[in-house]
């Protein structure tokens, strides 16, 4: 679709855009659908003294409206399309109102599949899924193809990618378990589906049932052709197939870490790493790219901010941003990465209602020091770590881990919990992690 039919699909039509947030990509959003002509509601429920940074970015458009606090009712059943944002319920009163009033409620990255009319190639999971997204993004570029990358990535705004989509680009979307949901809601599912591994995660917002997750996640194929294609992790692949077995049978590619050649030196650290590398290779293989230039591509990847980034070095003690750790499951993967080295491990944050006792159990047995950051999380587990401090700043806690770790160790910042209460989001606390160690003297 042209962009003047993209702009034409909003034009004139009534649509209230829900959960707006702070990390930029609502705001694009908003302001997208506000120059493409729309009479545009941003409802959050969230105070507006939070949200004050968001609006004062959209004050330009006079076609923009807002409201704070309590959802109204009315404003869903009075309303021609409603742009669901993240964390929002699908079975809301909201979202039920709407839909009792035949309103259709969509998400911006099955808005951008739908409009665009690009090649896509979606990729989610628990874990890796970012990682691999930009894997297969540095690949397709390489291969000499037009890459958009968007879905969950930081700061951009899946709407304002309908700016410079044409039929010559390929969509590379990482997909969180929400805009999956979005996906199944609108009936698609990328023309090739990557799912990396499957873990417990977000059970506050699923109520404890991780089969409510996995549904959401398995949109990402549910609605593929035979003629499409589905790279599924070996992690996770004996619990996809055992639910969905028949219906991904013809199209399905299982890859794992020993699927890559060996003799392929990448610069990320870990096996994880070799895992999402693999999975990468056979979506591209897929899409037609030869292995000369994936092995290229892969072998230059330098890593995505905050999953084991490396920041540098001070006093002979290396400094490393996993600050998207927000699972045990993932903080354990990150301390497999680094066996045989001091670990002083800094973590702790909001509870998101994970089991953490595999993780309590990798830190006993590869003596890693632990220094450990407030939040409701880190209440539940601080009887494990008896005698050890718990700090109510990220610069006290950095101090400590400084002061504890000998000469060629590492500090690792993988919080394994979510960033809230002490963070606006997980974006501030990696912002501030990295302004802290560099200030620091932290250096490359």
């Amino acid at each position: 679709m042209a962009s003047m039919d993209v702009k034409a699909y909003f034009k004139g039509k009534k649509v209230v855009l829900t959960r707006i947030g702070l990390i930029g990509r609502g705001v694009g959003d908003a302001a997208f659908l506000a120059e493409a002509g729309a009479d545009l509601l941003v409802v959050d429920d969230a105070p507006q003294e939070v949200m004050q940074p968001s609006v004062d970015k959209l004050k330009e458009y006079s076609n923009i409206r807002f409201k704070f606090g309590k959802y109204d009712l009315e404003d869903f059943r009075d309303c021609d399309l409603v742009v669901k944002g993240a964390g929002m319920a699908l079975d809301s009163p909201e979202i039920a109102e709407a839909k009792a009033h035949d309103i259709s409620v969509r998400m911006s990255a099955d808005l951008l599949v739908e409009l665009s009319g690009c090649r896509t190639i979606g990729i989610t999971g628990t874990r890796g899924k970012s990682t691999t997204t930009h894997m297969v993004g540095e690949i397709l570029k390489a291969a000499g193809e037009k890459v958009l990358l968007g879905g969950n990535v930081r700061g951009v705004s899946n709407l304002q990618l309908l700016r410079e989509a044409t039929s010559e680009h390929v969509l590379v979307l990482e997909l969180d378990s929400w805009q999956c949901q979005g996906f199944g809601e609108a009936g698609i599912s990328p023309t090739i589906a990557v799912f990396t591994t499957f873990f417990q995660d977000h059970l506050n917002y699923y109520k404890n049932d991780l089969g409510a997750y996995l549904a959401d996640k398995a949109n990402i194929f549910l609605n593929q052709g035979e003629e499409d294609t589905f790279v599924l992790g070996k992690q996770c692949a004996p619990i996809i197939i055992e639910r969905y077995g028949e219906d991904i049978d013809a199209r399905m590619k299982v890859a794992g870490a020993e699927d890559l050649p060996d003799t392929w030196a990448l610069k990320v650290p870990g096996e994880h790493n070799r895992y999402n590398a693999a999975l990468a290779l056979a979506a591209s293989r897929s899409f037609g790219v030869d292995d000369v230039v994936s092995r290229k591509a892969l072998e230059a990847f330098s890593g995505v901010p905050g999953r084991l980034e490396y920041l540098g070095e001070r006093t002979g003690v290396k400094v490393y941003n996993d600050n998207n750790a927000t699972t045990p499951d993932a903080t354990i993967v990150a301390l497999k990465a680094f066996e045989g080295v001091p670990i002083t491990l800094i973590m702790g944050g909001a509870d998101k209602g994970i089991d953490m006792n595999k993780l309590l159990t990798a830190i006993e047995k590869s003596e890693t020091q632990v220094v450990l950051l407030a939040g409701s999380g880190t209440e539940r587990i601080d009887e494990a770590f008896a005698g050890v401090p718990v700090h109510d700043t990220l610069a006290s806690a950095v101090g400590d881990a400084f002061a504890k770790t000998p000469v060629g160790g590492v500090i690792l910042f993988s919080p394994a919990f979510a960033s809230f209460g002490m963070f606006t989001n997980e974006y501030d606390r990696n912002d501030q992690f990295i302004d802290l160690v560099r200030k620091m003297g932290v250096v490359k």
